[in-house]
């Protein structure tokens, strides 16, 4: 199993990068021509420049994000506001739709025909205001996710000891909340930098002239036929996701535990200045938030922005051949077969690589590949897929141009993240599950389907959903991989967008939304009745506990 794991990510991971820097040292003739690629992408000005503003974007992102997000973790956390729940669930539809809705949502607020566009003060919303705009939208609900995390884990005897030494509110945040939270705050920095600096489709949408990495690739290879340059851009669009990664890894590492055995657990004090301020900063991020998807809504069902502003549903007929419904139910095609054979894929490679034990070189070998994909932008996985399995003495390029590449595509491409989850779970496992089961010779697939298996059904299925909605989203992963009969509706409502039919573009984004929607509903019914019959022993060992803590 440790060497199928192992072979599989070669096949599907490392010999695909590695064909595509190939490439990157090849001419249109497949003849090594060494550095030169590079030299002439130097000495391109418009494409040399196009690093600097990804540059520019991604920081400019990176530094409002946090910042907005921090606030609105901080609320939710550390204030005694009230419909925290509502602001939560508002605060995570971003993540239910692809990244170009935002763009879309824009064009309508603030583009040539926006009902907003004069408080642009003569800028356009088509360049680096609308991209950093859109991006901040869409990136916010994973900053907030990991900055929640982290300001929820605080010792109250800090703030105890500061409130006994007449220790200002100012103070204490700058010097306990600030430095418990540095940590959260560096992943998440870096989180932001790497999804807006690799980004296709907001740049693609609503960047105007303003060139940038992702649009770079996408012109020499799609709209030139250069894939010699395209590998090239590719490798520099790679270089900064590494160093960011690997600093993140190096973060982590250096963090310590914020939470003792003799901690204790923080709980916010009322404060009717403080809570009024964080209460009315919620509200306003909840208010652009709906207000974002309510306008891409609206786009899709007006008749003709502005001047026939009547409600009509010619929007969702889709006129273009193929980029219609066949896409839509392609899309939820691509993110059911993920979300199964991906869920299946990951949790048993967590189990390999977190419970088997043989062979520990071997392991480590796996564990390095299970991180690979975090720090390896979609476009550069799909042009390197392109190279590597349309190629005709590739023995596995058959399936190349079908929905199984797009399905493996998707599944390594998010794969980290699904496995670091089934990690942790199995971590909270002791290991002396599996030595038991050894020694009463039972087979280790009983155990794992007896034991591991029910103990792990909440993170399996959180999961299966994450790769669905995930699966539903992406763009930049698999816009050089779908051919006419698997165009995906992420991929149709960039291409309707380009044809100039926004309101179907954002009538299929609106689609995307609803889908994930009420796949996460679907989700959340299902399984609160799956976990209820099989996790009731975890209420039974809570129990068991309070009653001992009485006693």
């Amino acid at each position: 199993m440790l060497a199928s794991y192992i072979l599989f990510f070669l096949l599907f991971l490392v010999f695909p990068l590695g064909t595509l820097i190939m490439k990157s040292v090849q001419d249109q003739k497949g003849n090594f021509v060494g550095l030169k690629n590079y030299l002439l992408y130097l000495q391109e000005p418009a494409l040399f420049q196009s690093f600097f503003n990804s540059l520019f974007i991604a920081i400019a992102s990176t530094i409002i994000v946090v910042l907005l997000a921090f606030s609105f973790a901080y609320a939710l956390t550390r204030t005694c506001i009230p419909f925290k729940g509502f602001f939560r669930v508002i605060a995570l539809i971003p993540l239910l739709s692809p990244s170009i809705l935002a763009a879309i949502a824009l064009v309508y607020w603030f583009g040539n025909k926006g009902i907003l566009k004069a408080l642009l003060f003569g800028n356009s919303i088509y360049g680096p205001i609308g991209i950093i705009f859109a991006s901040v939208y869409w990136t916010f609900p994973h900053a907030l996710m990991i900055l929640s995390t982290s300001l929820s884990l605080s010792d109250s005897r800090l703030y105890e000891a500061a409130e006994v030494l007449k220790t200002s509110r100012l103070r204490a945040f700058l010097t306990i909340t600030i430095p418990g939270a540095r940590y959260g705050i560096i992943s998440t920095s870096f989180v932001i930098f790497t999804l807006v600096f690799t980004d296709f489709g907001v740049p693609k949408v609503i960047g105007g002239n303003y060139n940038m990495l992702a649009t770079d690739i996408y012109k020499e290879v799609v709209g030139m036929q250069n894939f010699q340059m395209g590998a090239v851009i590719s490798l520099v669009l790679l270089l900064p996701s590494l160093i960011a990664f690997f600093i993140d890894q190096y973060s982590r590492k250096k963090q310590i535990s914020l939470l003792t055995s003799r901690s204790v657990v923080f709980k916010p004090k009322k404060s009717f200045a403080v809570d009024s301020l964080m209460l009315s900063y919620c509200a306003f991020i909840t208010l652009i938030i709906l207000l974002m998807i309510g306008m891409a809504q609206f786009g899709a069902l007006v008749k003709y922005w502005p001047y026939d502003l009547s409600f009509t549903l010619k929007h969702y007929q889709f006129e273009v051949a193929g980029l219609g419904w066949e896409s839509f139910y392609n899309s939820i095609r691509l993110a059911f077969y993920t979300a199964i054979f991906g869920t299946v894929i990951i949790f048993v490679g967590s189990y390999i690589v977190e419970k088997l034990r043989s062979d520990e070189r071997l392991r480590g070998i796996l564990q390095l590949f299970t991180l690979m994909p975090m720090s390896v932008p979609g476009l550069v996985l799909g042009l390197a897929y392109i190279f590597y399995f349309n190629a005709e003495d590739n023995p596995i390029n058959f399936i190349y141009a079908t929905m199984t590449i797009l399905v493996i595509n998707t599944i390594v491409h998010f794969y980290t993240v699904s496995h670091l989850t089934g990690v942790t779970a199995l971590k909270q496992m002791d290991k002396e599950f599996e030595s038991v089961s050894l020694s009463l010779k039972i087979p280790l697939y009983k155990m794992f389907w007896k034991v591991t298996l029910p103990v792990c059904l909440p993170t399996i299925f959180d999961i299966s959903i994450y790769l669905f909605v995930n699966a539903m989203t992406t763009v930049s992963g698999v816009i050089f991989l779908y051919t006419y009969n698997t165009t995906l509706a992420s991929v149709s409502a960039i291409h309707l967008d380009e044809q100039g039919d926004v309101a179907a573009a954002a009538a299929m984004a609106m689609l995307i939304v609803y889908v994930s929607v009420l796949v996460r509903i679907i989700h959340t019914v299902f399984t609160k009745g799956v976990l209820r019959r099989t996790q009731a022993w975890r209420q039974n060992s809570l129990t068991v506990v309070e009653e001992v803590r009485k006693a």
